[in-house]
């Protein structure tokens, strides 16, 4: 990363860290992304569980682009493959920008988070190995299924029931998700290709390449960087690499401190001097409006349709271990692995939880932290392929682990969020102030 050698000091005329600067924003635009994943959804199991079923599965199914390009694909695997390089895109973004001027340039402050996501990513993964290990090699294949979080779903349930919980809390859980999508986008590069082809990727260096200098040089005209990201993503595709994998790539090409050539102006000082931030805030700025109200929905779309075949049907799923494990690595193992490591963490000397956060609050944040969707469907797809009963399987595992983990974490932060509503009624400290009522 290109921005890698800076000093950890943020520039005097550039804007604060984006995700930190807005993180009001933020979790307004997360609530809205977390309802039209929920609306979409919803939509695609009332097509494939009725008379229109048919017609859902021939729209999802229906394969269009050029063969020659191994670009012949469904279109479900357009949204998997193609729309949802635009998410990575904007995760490739955010990352960078943590690692260069947010929470993660610090390995003090880092050092918490991101070893509550290596928890939260281990344990659901062993659980469901557990519980498949009886069940042959074929059903180990989707180990990494319940080891993601979905960040616009887990950050919408904080923002709808936590409006007075600790800033500090959402923080944590956002830094967290942060490095879980750098984890899971890890495992889908190493574990889920099953071939390399290395013309391809060698090639795709090279557009790869030119978008960076670019970027670098402080060019924004989509008419010249979006051939190149295509070029880029085209050419990882064909190298058996999961294409989404270019759109992090890509993101990470792009600058986050502004420079005299690369940035963009944001507002004044009160002395009237111009305030700039770097290329990655502004992009992501731009294109995460895209992956929250296109890309992402219409991925969920064509992904969660999932045919239950009323209640015999949904008894069948419940009771394969595929389901069983996913759901397992959801709902318990996601919490226990957030938890314990956090636990064992703080016992270090110089590492401990922000003082506004009580520990219930950290175990409802962890249990929010279980709703997998949008990856953990994608590596669903991955692993037992689309269409397949084993896939059918894994959406309803997805679906019901996601549910149970967000309700049982929704009502524990709704009743601390009562706690800490009634702190500020009656004049105590508030959470944002340094305290925090137990």
């Amino acid at each position: 990363m290109p921005d890698a050698h800076r000093s950890h000091d943020l520039p005097a005329d550039q804007a604060p860290h984006s995700i930190w600067r807005g993180i009001h924003q933020t979790l307004q635009q997360d609530t809205v992304g977390g309802a039209l994943l929920v609306v979409a959804t919803a939509l695609a199991l009332v097509l494939a569980n009725t008379g229109a079923s048919e017609f859902y599965l021939s729209v999802r199914d229906f394969t269009f682009g050029p063969e020659a390009l191994h670009l012949n694909l469904s279109i479900g695997a357009w949204a998997a493959d193609g729309l949802l390089a635009i998410f990575f895109f904007v995760v490739g973004l955010e990352l960078k920008e943590e690692f260069v001027a947010g929470k993660l340039r610090n390995p003090k402050t880092a050092a918490l988070p991101i070893a509550a996501a290596v928890g939260g990513v281990a344990v659901p993964a062993v659980i469901y190995v557990l519980v498949n290990l009886s069940a042959g090699p074929d059903a180990l294949q989707g180990w990494a299924i319940p080891a993601a979080t979905d960040i616009a779903f887990a950050v919408a349930v904080i923002a709808v029931v936590g409006k007075f919980l600790p800033p500090a809390l959402r923080t944590f859980l956002l830094t967290l998700a942060v490095v879980d999508d750098l984890i899971a986008i890890s495992i889908i590069a190493i574990f889920y290709t099953d071939h390399i082809e290395f013309l391809p990727l060698a090639l795709a260096a090279v557009p790869l390449a030119i978008f960076a200098v670019l970027v670098q040089r402080g060019v924004r005209a989509w008419w010249v960087l979006i051939p190149l990201g295509l070029c880029t993503w085209a050419l990882i595709h064909a190298s058996g690499i999961h294409a989404t994998v270019a759109g992090v790539l890509l993101g990470f090409m792009v600058p986050v401190f502004s420079t005299k050539r690369a940035r963009v102006q944001v507002g004044t000082t009160a002395e009237g001097r111009p305030i700039y931030e770097g290329l990655a805030a502004h992009f992501a700025d731009r294109w995460s409006v895209v992956s929250t109200a296109v890309a992402v929905p219409i991925f969920a779309f064509f992904s969660a349709g999932v045919v239950i075949g009323g209640l015999s049907g949904l008894v069948e799923s419940f009771q394969d271990t595929i389901a069983l494990g996913i759901i397992a690595g959801l709902v318990l193992g996601k919490p226990i692995g957030i938890l314990v490591t956090t636990f064992l963490v703080t016992r270090l000397p110089g590492l401990g939880l922000d003082p506004s956060i009580r520990w219930v609050d950290l175990v409802g944040m962890a249990f929010v932290a279980g709703i997998g969707f949008t990856v953990s469907l994608l590596v669903g797809e991955l692993s037992f392929g689309v269409g397949s009963e084993s896939d059918d399987h894994v959406k309803v595992g997805v679906l019901a682990g996601s549910l149970i983990a967000a309700t049982i974490g929704a009502a524990i932060l709704a009743a601390r969020n009562r706690v800490y509503r009634r702190a500020v009624t009656v004049g105590s400290s508030t959470p944002s102030a340094g305290g925090s009522p137990d």
